[in-house]
């Protein structure tokens, strides 16, 4: 019985130095050690999942915003630049006709054509 109790003892010591975690059994030290496949290791949680995807909709909206935001202003400028240019040959033209006409006579005729204007729009 005593020599039954010794072989067991023995065989385990064997098993440990042959596995040992640092040196590989075919020597290819370089090479990273293989870990068991375990797909279930990298799914998420549905709660985690959406919070996940409730921030990234938080931050499609905020970014919607400031392109809106970028772009009214965007118009902003372009409805400035056509104003000055339309006030611009406005002038240009009542100059012009103020060459030709009695400047009292351009007056009226400008004061008419901006009551036009507001009756149309």
């Amino acid at each position: 019985m005593a020599s039954a109790e010794t072989v067991p003892a023995s065989a385990p010591a064997a098993d440990t130095t042959s596995a040992a975690p640092g040196i590989r059994k075919n020597g290819k030290q370089w090479h990273e050690t293989k870990k068991a496949f375990r797909p279930v290791s990298g799914l998420t949680t549905f709660a985690k999942r959406m919070m996940k995807q409730s921030q990234a909709d938080e931050v499609k909206k905020i970014e919607k915003e400031m392109k809106a935001e970028k772009e009214e202003e965007r118009q902003r400028r372009i409805q400035s630049i056509k104003d000055r240019r339309t006030a611009k040959e406005e002038k240009e033209r009542y100059e012009k006709m103020a060459e030709k006409m009695h400047k009292k006579r351009v007056e009226r005729l400008r004061r008419r054509e901006k009551r036009n204007k507001l009756l149309k729009s």
